[in-house]
């Protein structure tokens, strides 16, 4: 455990060097926080969802490269996410990120990897009527835990989600202050996200589910806010609960963005009322 915090400390500090070299470099065109921030599966959004939106702030004449570091730190679990991604003309965004849980009380850890891509079907989140509404692919594989995924009744260790999200930005909204609303749907099979792997003993079909998101901006740089995301119940041993959180972001400007959030998702793996904090920091060049 000490080894992968040491790990986690010199990623953050790597980071954090980048960041001060990032601020002279250029920024793309779209204002400021429209590129959202990374969430734990690697792709632009809040923290625990994707959004309608593309990474970075990139145009349609623009290219934009964001790479993230975050933690977790629950009750009887610990997660650690690295990830990065390329936004392709505010058109396609590809991705790519580590998900790293400890096991702090059962004993052991889970990786798996995610590979994404998402296409902005049309529109934008400041000015087009219905917001900007983005196609989504996830390819999750596990690298470490396929064992203990099918120990607990998971079909598969592998498996694809698709999402259809939806990002639109209300102006003086409540008190004067711009509200972000987002609206996901997902066809899934994964069991907490992917970790426990995929389909199980209760139910092997995907199932639809959604997720929702709602930021306020107090200023133009700092928004508060709710997410909540839904989830299937595949495995039989331990139900599986939604997973929600509080979330502060501040984008500092274009090229950095840090985002603390409390986090509450349920029960995972029988162990009861997974609460704890979350930090995530963004580059984005």
């Amino acid at each position: 455990m000490m080894h992968q915090n040491l790990k986690c400390l010199a990623l953050a500090a790597g980071l954090s060097v980048a960041a001060l070299m990032a601020t002279s470099a250029e920024a793309g065109s779209r204002l400021l926080a429209t590129g959202g921030v990374t969430q734990i599966e690697g792709a632009a959004g809040g923290g625990l969802s994707p959004w309608g939106v593309l990474a970075g702030t990139a145009s349609d004449t623009e290219v934009a490269v964001t790479a993230s570091a975050s933690a977790a730190e629950l009750d009887d679990y610990g997660l650690r996410v690295e990830g990065v991604a390329f936004n392709w003309r505010d058109r396609l965004e590809v991705s790519y990120a580590r998900q790293h849980l400890d096991l702090d009380t059962l004993g052991g850890d889970l990786e798996q990897a995610i590979y994404g891509a998402k296409l902005r079907l049309f529109g934008d989140p400041l000015y087009h009527p219905w917001g900007s509404w983005s196609l989504g692919i996830q390819h999750k594989r596990l690298r470490e835990g396929q064992a203990l995924a099918r120990a607990v009744g998971a079909e598969a260790t592998q498996g694809n989600d698709v999402y259809l999200a939806g990002s639109k930005l209300l102006f003086d909204a409540v008190a004067g202050r711009n509200l972000l609303v987002n609206l996901t749907l997902r066809s899934t099979r994964a069991n907490q996200g992917g970790l426990l792997g995929f389909g199980g003993d209760r139910e092997s079909e995907r199932s639809l589910v959604m997720e929702g998101s709602l930021g306020l901006f107090l200023t133009p740089r700092w928004v508060v806010g709710m997410e909540y995301r839904q989830k299937p119940d595949n495995l039989g041993f331990a139900e599986e609960d939604a997973w929600q959180d509080l979330f502060t972001a501040v984008f500092i400007d274009k090229h950095v963005s840090l985002t603390g959030a409390w986090l509450d998702l349920g029960d995972i793996a029988g162990l009861d009322n997974q609460r704890g904090g979350y930090l995530s920091l963004q580059l984005a060049f």
